[in-house]
């Protein structure tokens, strides 16, 4: 009896000593196990939100991706990635959509990559994605770590639906992918490292350029945006992969042009050094003509002389700008900036070829009653005024019309960048100033043909020595009317190669063989720079 006693007292002893060791676990972490739940109430209802949104916006590009409320999914899907609850990341994947929210300390921030291939646990049989990543380095939080935030929200979307960022050139991207990407509401721009989109592509494109780009909301009334490429760089690699460089956050994409005949790649380096040697040889006879010219007498200085001598400084702009470009490509402002003023001294020089046709019009055709007030004047105004005037009005109407240029080879990765025109309807205008003024100096070279030889046709003229002078004489006239801009009219099939090398060959020794020229007529008989050619008006 007693021993069972005691064994029920043992028994109770042990349930009251348990219960006691048990009890502290269940009341010491009351406070946690209501955060851990409330937690994932939260994360719980910020997916359903943000899949909400991102129903509506797939419903949406469903219906066909009507104009009329493309900016209110648009914004509602931001706003909602943007205020939505979280307590941890968010990745949510449709088949045209995928958004990713990143919760990030900013004092702890190193630099994060974000791959396609990350987001393959989330894909389902829908989902159309093409292979990309975005690298957002660490110069990123600089201008957060200003506002002393201790949660910054980092959101990346990836879209493919193109129709959402129609411009007025109805362009064409690269696998109609875009990729997103704010840092809180916060403008982020000018960053010391670039942030670094890839997109991959596996198909072969022919005859077609790849330009990275960003999108810009429109202001006119039609509220069409536009792509621009301002502050972004573009490298394509043998793999089939376009690199972006960007220094700002916003959407991104690959802007797909089709081009003329690429360019062989073989002809590039032979091209670009003829180019380069060129320029330079012009440049410098430019420079050392001009040099002539001011330490010369002044009695050579005639109307004809400062024709020549304004015609060369507007060459030597123009060389010495184009081997400039060449140099600036990886810098935004500065390329645009010699983009322009190399435009300007190629219509500088146009326009000067023109004043040289149009003051040999007066020498030969109209050499009675020819009297103009302030001709100089009046010429160095058209000359330099007007193409300036053109150069505004450009920059005015809109902007980014100058930046890098690629020159497009048969091997993608192997292309050529300059600082150029980036405006097809700029391009295309500066091609109808070139054709008008070649138009019009070609009428004035057939007239002066036509009297040289009216003139020779008398027999006390016609001696070999003066027909080797005619010669010379028409060479060199047509140097000053600029006639091989002509070849760049011809630069279509068969023709294609031989007129790059002759336009390239020709054009930039344009300056050279006028300096020569010049230079032998002061060396033969200093006094026919006065009086040969004295006869226009003072």
């Amino acid at each position: 009896m007693d021993s069972r006693v005691c064994l029920c007292f043992f028994a109770c002893l042990t349930f009251v000593n348990s219960a006691s060791a048990l009890s502290p676990i269940w009341f010491s972490f009351p406070d946690e196990t209501v955060d851990i739940q409330d937690s994932y109430l939260i994360q719980e209802k910020g997916k359903n939100d943000v899949k909400a949104a991102m129903n509506s916006f797939e419903q949406y590009l469903e219906s066909g991706c009507p104009s009329v409320g493309r900016e209110k999914v648009m914004e509602n899907l931001e706003e909602t990635l943007m205020k939505v609850d979280l307590s941890e990341n968010l990745t949510t994947v449709h088949p045209d959509v995928q958004t990713l929210i990143f919760m990030i300390n900013p004092t702890e921030f190193k630099g994060m990559t974000i791959r396609s291939e990350d987001l393959l646990e989330y894909n389902d049989s829908r989902t159309r994605q093409s292979r990309h990543s975005m690298y957002f380095p660490e110069a990123l939080m600089e201008k957060a770590q200003s506002r002393s935030a201790k949660e910054m929200r980092l959101i990346c979307i990836y879209l493919k639906a193109s129709c959402l960022f129609q411009d007025r050139k109805n362009s064409s991207l690269l696998n109609d992918d875009i990729l997103g990407a704010t840092l809180g509401n916060m403008s982020i721009a000018n960053l010391t490292q670039p942030v670094e989109i890839r997109f991959w592509y596996n198909h072969k494109l022919v005859n077609s350029s790849l330009t990275c780009v960003f999108w810009v909301e429109g202001t006119g009334q039609d509220n069409l945006g536009e792509w621009r490429r301002e502050g972004c760089e573009t490298s394509i690699s043998h793999e089939g992969v376009v690199l972006c460089k960007c220094s700002h956050l916003t959407y991104f994409a690959v802007l797909l042009q089709l081009s003329s005949d690429p360019l062989d790649e073989k002809l590039l380096t032979p091209l670009t050094y003829l180019s380069n040697i060129g320029c330079g040889v012009s440049a410098s006879a430019c420079l050392i003509t001009i040099l002539l010219y001011i330490f010369s007498r002044k009695i050579y200085h005639d109307s004809t002389t400062k024709i020549h001598i304004n015609l060369l400084g507007a060459l030597f702009l123009l060389n010495m700008s184009f081997l400039i470009s060449q140099l600036l490509v990886k810098f935004p402002w500065p390329c645009s900036t010699i983009a322009a003023f190399l435009h300007y001294s190629l219509l500088c020089s146009l326009t000067w070829m023109a004043m040289e046709g149009f003051h040999l019009y007066l020498l030969v055709i109209k050499v009675y009653n020819a009297y103009i007030s302030r001709y100089l004047l009046k010429l160095g105004a058209v000359g330099w005024g007007f193409p300036g005037f053109i150069i505004l009005i450009s920059f005015l109407s809109k902007k980014g019309i100058y930046g890098p240029y690629t020159i497009i080879t048969s091997s993608l990765y192997k292309n050529s960048s300059m600082c150029w025109i980036t405006s097809s309807t700029l391009h295309y205008s500066t091609l109808a100033y070139v054709g008008g003024t070649i138009f019009f100096n070609m009428a004035v070279l057939i007239i002066v043909v036509q009297k040289l030889r009216q003139l020779r046709a008398h027999p006390f003229h016609q001696h070999k020595e003066h027909t080797c002078k005619d010669l010379g004489t028409v060479l060199v006239v047509t140097c000053l009317l600029g006639a091989t801009w002509i070849l760049a009219f011809m630069s279509f099939g068969v023709f294609l190669v031989p007129q790059i090398f002759l336009f390239t060959i020709f054009n930039t020794l344009q300056g050279a063989i006028i300096c020569l020229w010049y230079c032998l007529l002061r060396c033969h008989s200093p006094s026919r720079l006065s009086s040969g050619f004295s006869r226009s008006s003072q």
